[in-house]
């Protein structure tokens, strides 16, 4: 039986990761848990799951865990999702925190030799030189729970290297697929927030909005699959059925295809090697859309910016996740506009000197400059 720990419990990932350990009880059991400020879905899980740790976001929120009455250990911030991460019996940790945040408990397994199912895409788009280090270096397994990733893990399986000539990502489109430009300026959040064909996180379906979750996927699938930038190519898909392809210098595109649930690439990774069987109802093919287009640039310029940052290097990812994270939240809260978003994080690149990323300080330092500087530049309403 394989021990699990959850980073981000209570999130979608964390959720759905759970319905896919409840439905292996016999292959799986929950370790520990971490999660944020949803302390009553956590009391839900820790009585279902039993963990022997089980981490919050802060101090306050134990209060409300202890009277459980329950057996088990409890921590608080990010020592409290670290030690989540690396308590005796845990074999894989699943790395679900959104943001940032994420970071320093992702390593943190890595350095306890835990077999690692990476659904925090920042931590490899902050600092994929560091993690992509220390995954070689104690020899445990990454195994990517992004759709689009897990699509081109599986699709590599067998194939050499050489013989790989680029990777294809897919993406919606997002709700604003069809919509007019000269109308962005006004789009709300409630509109941004009501995505096609995924249901996700707040940030995460901004993200997938503007297609800046694109661009930190095509980051993290150069730090995964060891290729260059110009090696990605993102095709928007609006079926959502092909989730990853990946084209072969003989002209071959293999393809994965599936349903839009990411208990799949979960479990997918739970398993690995094996596969387990599912629970959904069979994928249906027939009447599918299969339609593929090219990114307009005008429409989606946080891919771009995205792009540059990784060709840029050093700490400018770095950066880029950190004014997209202040700048969704300030759109979120009506104080940004949505086009707002993607010059606010282009004004901060600017800003900012590169740095090169030797360790995790220097991650650390540039993802507080750039909050404190798309602050300022937000509080100036120009956008």
């Amino acid at each position: 039986m394989k021990g699990i720990s959850i980073l981000g419990s209570t999130g979608s990932i964390g959720v759905s990761t759970l319905e896919v350990i409840r439905q292996n009880p016999e292959r799986f059991k929950v370790k520990s848990l971490s999660a944020g400020s949803n302390i009553k879905v956590l009391k839900e899980q820790i009585q279902e799951f039993r963990p022997k740790f089980v981490s919050v976001l802060k101090q306050a929120h134990l209060k409300e865990l202890k009277k459980l009455g329950l057996n088990f250990k409890v921590g608080y911030g990010e020592e409290g999702a670290s030690e989540a991460a690396t308590i005796a019996g845990v074999d894989m940790v699943v790395s679900a925190i959104v943001g940032a945040a994420g970071l320093l408990p992702t390593l943190s397994a890595i350095r306890a030799k835990k077999d690692l199912a990476l659904a925090n895409k920042e931590s490899l788009v902050i600092a994929g030189s560091l993690v992509t280090k220390e995954v070689r270096k104690n020899k445990v397994k990454l195994l990517p729970i992004d759709s689009e990733h897990s699509a081109i893990f599986q699709v590599l399986r067998g194939s050499r290297k050489k013989d790989l000539k680029k990777l294809i990502l897919t993406a919606s489109g997002g709700p604003f697929l069809r919509r007019p430009l000269k109308t962005f300026e006004s789009i709300t959040p409630k509109e941004a927030l009501n995505h096609p064909t995924w249901k996700m996180g707040q940030r995460i379906t901004i993200d997938s909005a503007t297609l800046m979750n694109k661009g930190f996927e095509v980051i993290e699938a150069c730090w995964l699959f060891n290729v260059k930038v110009e090696d990605v190519d993102v095709l928007i898909h609006p079926g959502s059925t092909v989730h990853s392809m990946a084209e072969f210098i003989d002209g071959s595109i293999i393809a994965e295809l599936g349903t839009t649930d990411m208990k799949g690439p979960i479990a997918y990774a739970l398993g690995f090697p094996e596969r387990l069987p599912s629970a959904k109802a069979p994928f249906n093919l027939a009447g599918k859309n299969l339609k593929f287009m090219k990114v307009n640039s005008r429409r989606y310029p946080c891919l771009g910016l995205a792009m540059d940052a990784l060709k840029a290097g050093g700490t400018m990812p770095a950066v880029l996740n950190a004014a997209d994270e202040v700048a969704v939240g300030a759109f979120l809260k009506g104080k940004l506009s949505f086009t707002g978003i993607a010059k606010t994080i282009e004004e901060t690149l600017s800003l900012h000197k590169k740095k090169e990323v030797l360790d995790v300080q220097d991650v650390l330092e540039a993802d507080t400059w750039a909050r404190l500087e798309a602050l300022k530049i937000i509080k100036k309403k120009k956008f």
